[in-house]
């Protein structure tokens, strides 16, 4: 029979849900490094624009500098020294009506020497070699770009600076065209831009691309973990049932066998053994008045007896007959059956407790097999406490099901016997045939009902009897009527 555990039946699914969950996170980390590349791409478009408009930017200035302040302030002054208040008040509104409108920060303007001629900043006017690289290279006659970024070192790794600005280093030169700067230079023009803004933009809008990506992954993720833990429940459900259908087929099968091969011998057996116990009999009359002390008959009689009554179990457990359902009340049952055990409860010192709850209703059942049943659960009971001990007998019901309770105060049953238990030809007893629980398993499912055994957390072991009640009303929860059997 396969044994398999069922985890490994639903092991192609679970591939497939890894592969669905790894694939659903790449996809995530796709999006985030897509949204990243995406807003370099913007970023650098950005500063690609900055920078053309930072180009033209210093080429009007150029113009409006070289025809509203150079040409007049040489017509008039002769030359051009912004030393001189005039000057340099001239100069100031040339610079700041043409600038007014863009956002610049600060600028600068060096003369050949690398000396700050003209600043926004006041303090900076006359510092000389103040340009740096970007100084030099504008007088080369060739424009540089220079990106500054402010702030802490994980906000400059995230692209999101407290502060980044543009900064440019242009040749100012002669115009000798009024439409072309081609002339010879005549000093550097240093411009700020704050792109902080922009950025800060751009950063708003790469955050919202990854807030609305993760929104949208985790609402698909956990539609996905629903879609996956109900299809692993039913996959898991669908291959426990086929497990259990396997398991019921392959006990039906072997069951078959056995009920053929009991059939086939049991008469072979009983008859000889039938003819070996009556001699037995016969032969103690006539030993007895000659040899009383002889127990040889004695011995052939018990061993015969015993053999009956492990082919009568074989019998019952192999070819289990169909019980005769008719009214049937099960505290009458149990009452037979402690009845019966009385004498071994009384010698061997153990206590019955009984709690019946009120008005408990007939069920259908087979009182004979039911009666069977219960009276292998009760000496089982007793043989797990061979000192004594309490058993307990709780009987209740609910509108569909009667549930009958057998508890014992012995040691319990390890986890290793519990998962035998059930298995036809398991015993821990040294005479046992392992098939008397079979047996009981084999009545209380013939009347359409389960057994299971378990142990109790104070002590001891339980086995529950659950049995279908036929044309019920109401949910029956009257009040508990406790009753004690003691016999010392």
């Amino acid at each position: 029979m396969d044994r398999k555990n069922p985890d490994e039946r639903i092991k192609p699914f679970r591939l497939v849900k890894y592969f669905t969950f790894t694939g659903l996170g790449i996809i995530f980390l796709v999006i985030v490094i897509l949204s990243i590349l995406n807003t370099h791409w913007v970023r650098a478009m950005q500063l690609k624009k900055s920078e053309d408009l930072a180009h033209s930017l210093i080429e009007n200035l150029n113009h409006q500098v070289f025809v509203q302040f150079i040409i007049p302030t040489r017509v008039i002054f002769g030359k051009i020294q912004l030393s001189n208040p005039e000057q340099f008040e001239r100069m100031d509104n040339v610079v700041r009506s043409t600038l007014h409108s863009f956002k610049v920060q600060a600028l600068n303007i060096y003369n050949m020497e690398n000396k700050i001629a003209y600043s926004f900043d006041p303090d900076l006017m006359g510092r000389e070699n103040f340009g740096g690289t970007g100084y030099q290279r504008a007088r080369e006659g060739q424009i540089s770009f220079r990106l500054v970024q402010r702030g802490n070192f994980f906000r400059i790794s995230l692209g999101f600076p407290k502060k980044i600005q543009l900064v440019t280093y242009a040749p100012l030169r002669f115009e000798e065209e009024m439409s072309r700067l081609t002339g010879p230079v005549l000093g550097v023009v240093e411009v700020v831009q704050d792109l902080s803004e922009d950025y800060q933009t751009i950063f708003r809008i790469q955050i919202l691309v990854v807030i609305t990506s993760t929104a949208g992954l985790g609402a698909l993720f956990v539609v996905l973990i629903f879609v996956v833990k109900r299809g692993e429940s039913i996959i898991q459900k669908r291959a426990l049932e086929q497990l259990r259908l396997k398991e019921r087929l392959s006990q039906a099968e072997r069951l078959s066998a056995l009920g053929e091969m009991t059939a086939g011998i049991s008469h072979e057996i009983r008859n000889p053994l039938g003819i070996i116990r009556s001699s037995a009999e016969l032969l103690k009359k006539k030993i007895t008045p000659f040899d009383p002390s002889n127990t040889m008959p004695d011995i052939i009689i018990e061993e015969a007896s015993r053999l009956n009554n492990i082919i009568t179990d074989f019998i019952n457990f192999a070819k289990p007959r169909t019980p005769s359902l008719s009214p049937c009340r099960i505290e009458e049952v149990l009452e037979k059956n402690i009845a019966f055990l009385a004498p071994q409860i009384k010698e061997r010192g153990y206590t019955v407790k009984k709690n019946y709850r009120n008005s408990l209703p007939p069920i259908p059942a087979d009182a004979a097999m039911l009666y069977q049943s219960f009276l292998n659960i009760l000496i089982n009971a007793m043989q797990a406490m061979p000192d004594g001990g309490t058993i307990e007998i709780e009987v209740l019901a609910t509108r569909k099901i009667l549930t009958v309770n057998f508890d014992d105060s012995g040691p319990g049953i390890s986890e290793e016997i519990l998962q035998k238990i059930w298995d036809p030809f398991f015993t821990t007893k040294e005479t046992g045939s392992g098939l008397g629980l079979g047996i009981v398993k084999n009545i209380i499912e013939s009347h359409g009902g389960n057994i299971r055994i378990e142990n109790r957390k104070q002590g001891g072991s339980r086995v529950t009897v659950e049995l279908p009640v036929a044309g019920t009303d109401d949910t029956l929860t009257s009040r508990a009527v406790t009753n004690e059997f003691i016999i010392v």
